[in-house]
C-alpha cells in the first residue's frame, strides 16, 4: 500500500473552494511527513484552472517527485450536487487534465439511474487513454448503500470503473465497513479514503442521507480512537491483498494546524499499514 494525501488538507470541511495553502506548500508539507502521493481536487487544480495554473503545478509535481494519486476536477463533484454527474457527459477535459498530472485515477459522480449510461460512455473513452474513473462510497448517490454500490457497479459493468471505498460514509448511511464488505466489494475497489467522525445526536455537523435522513456528527483526526474502526479496515485490506493507495481525505479539525494533522496521521496509518495495533 501506498500513504496519499488529499490537498483536502488545506481545505475547510464547509468551505472547499479556497485552500488555505499553496499547492507548493501542500506538497512540501505532504514530502516533510512521508507521504508517498498527492490527491489532486479543484481546489488547487481543477478542469477550471488557467493554463498557467496547469503549468505551474505540473512544474511543482515534477520538482518534488510525489505523483498524484487520483484527480477530482471539478467542484460539482466535491460537492455531490446534482450537476456532479456533468463530468461524465463531457468527460474529455478531465482526461486531458488527468493525463497532463499523470493521475491514473478520476473520481466522478453518479446520483440516478439514467447517469448508468453516461457512466459507461465515459469509462469507454477513459480505457482509451489508459486512464480508470471512480465512484466514492457516498451519501445522496447511487453508492450510498453496499447493495447500491455492488448494483451501480455491476450495471456499469466496465473494467476501468470502479469504487473509491470510504468508510466514514458507510457508517454515516448506517452501512457495515469491516473485513466483509470489504471482500465483497474488493474486485471494484480501486482506492481508499479515509476520514474519522464520532456519531452523535446534536454533532456539529450534520449530512443528509437518502437512505436514512440526516444525520449528526462530530469531525475527529483520523488519528483519534473511538470513531471509525481503522484496525479492522486494514485488516479487511489485508485479507484481499491490496497493493493501492490509502489516502487521508480529511481537513485539519479545528485547534491543529494542517502540518500537525497530516504528520500525526501519516504516523498512526503507517502503523497500520505494517500491520501493527
Amino acid at each position: 500500500m501506498r500513504l496519499s494525501l488529499s490537498v483536502r488538507i488545506a481545505e475547510g470541511f464547509g468551505s472547499k473552494e479556497i485552500p488555505i495553502l499553496n499547492l507548493e506548500k501542500v506538497v512540501r508539507l505532504a514530502s516533510d511527513c512521508d507521504y508517498d502521493a498527492i490527491c489532486m481536487r479543484a481546489s488547487q487544480i481543477g478542469v477550471q484552472s488557467s493554463e498557467m495554473t496547469i503549468a505551474d503545478g505540473c512544474r511543482i509535481l515534477t520538482g518534488s517527485g510525489l505523483p498524484v494519486s487520483m484527480l477530482t476536477g471539478d467542484f460539482d463533484v466535491v460537492y455531490n450536487n446534482e450537476r456532479g454527474p456533468d463530468c461524465l457527459r463531457d468527460i474529455a477535459p478531465y482526461l486531458q487534465l488527468a493525463q497532463r498530472l499523470n493521475a491514473p485515477l478520476i473520481r466522478v459522480a453518479l446520483r440516478e439511474d439514467e447517469d448508468i449510461k453516461a457512466a459507461q460512455q465515459a469509462a469507454d473513452q477513459a480505457a482509451a487513454v489508459g486512464i480508470r474513473l471512480v465512484h466514492q462510497c457516498h451519501t445522496r448517490s447511487l453508492f450510498e448503500t453496499v447493495d447500491g454500490i455492488e448494483q451501480a457497479l455491476r450495471r456499469i459493468d466496465r473494467p476501468n470503473f470502479g469504487l473509491i471505498f470510504e468508510p466514514a460514509n458507510l457508517e454515516t448511511c448506517g452501512q457495515a465497513y469491516g473485513p466483509e464488505v470489504i471482500a465483497r466489494l474488493s474486485p471494484w475497489i480501486f482506492n481508499v479514503y479515509l476520514q474519522n467522525q464520532l456519531i452523535r445526536p446534536g454533532g456539529q455537523l450534520t449530512l443528509d442521507t437518502w437512505c436514512r435522513g440526516p444525520v449528526s456528527f462530530d469531525l475527529i483526526q483520523i488519528h483519534d480512537s473511538g470513531g471509525i474502526d481503522f484496525p479492522r479496515v486494514f485488516e479487511g485490506l489485508r485479507r484481499i491483498s491490496y497493493t493501492g493507495t490509502v489516502t487521508v481525505h480529511q481537513s485539519a479539525c479545528e485547534g491543529q494546524s494542517p502540518r500537525q494533522s497530516a504528520q500525526a496521521t501519516a504516523q498512526f496509518l503507517r502503523r497500520l499499514m505494517a500491520g501493527e495495533s
